[in-house]
């Protein structure tokens, strides 16, 4: 019967430590901004968004911008438009599915690599937790797109293959606030900044 006790004990200490995990707040992926930074990034973001369009619309296909991830973090305090993935751990899949989406605040972005990694708050069983996922961003069709290859909820990681299909459901219902301007062709992550290029065979008369 011990061995049945120590099985026990252990599964509790693992149950435990999960929970302290998925409430304990993580490191944050960017520093925050006062306002005149936030001022400053969102006229550079606007700038450069004016100078891809412009070279779009006189025909030059090769320009591209490369936008920081202060541009971007400015950009989404000022406009609020970005969508945010569903939280969903194993123990919820069962709940139903019309329930409303929990609200999601402070949002951080932090690129490294050819990685994009945000950070944000919303609410899990009544707690405020810390979602924070990574992936590639990139372009088709017209919208942008994600693919995950991280998934952390507090300090706990998730495996990614338990929450991407649930995740691309919601960047799915969400398809229309991921299009992209019409003059926007592709998205990717370079050397730790957001290249985007202009769409191509479309001139303005």
């Amino acid at each position: 019967m011990k061995i049945y006790r120590i099985v026990r004990l252990v599964i509790l200490a693992g149950l435990l430590i999960a929970i302290f995990l998925l409430l304990k707040r993580p490191a944050p992926v960017s520093l925050p901004q006062d306002r005149q930074t936030v001022a400053a990034n969102v006229q550079s973001y606007e700038q450069k968004l004016n100078q891809l369009e412009q070279a779009q619309a006189q025909g030059q296909t090769q320009s591209e911008i490369r936008l920081t991830a202060g541009e971007i973090s400015a950009a989404m305090s000022q406009g609020g438009s970005i969508p945010a993935p569903a939280v969903e751990t194993p123990a919820a899949k069962d709940k139903n599915a019309s329930e409303a989406p929990p609200k999601v605040t402070d949002y951080q972005v932090s690129f490294e690599n050819d990685v994009a990694r945000g950070q944000f708050t919303t609410e899990l069983a009544g707690k405020q937790v810390y979602v924070t996922i990574a992936g590639h961003l990139g372009a088709k069709d017209g919208y942008a797109t994600f693919e995950p290859t991280e998934f952390k909820v507090g300090d706990l990681s998730i495996p990614v293959a338990m929450v991407n299909e649930r995740l691309q459901q919601r960047l799915q219902e969400e398809h229309d606030r991921l299009k992209l301007p019409d003059f926007v062709g592709g998205l990717k992550i370079e050397n730790g900044e957001l290249v985007v290029t202009p769409q191509a065979g479309v001139q303005r008369p």
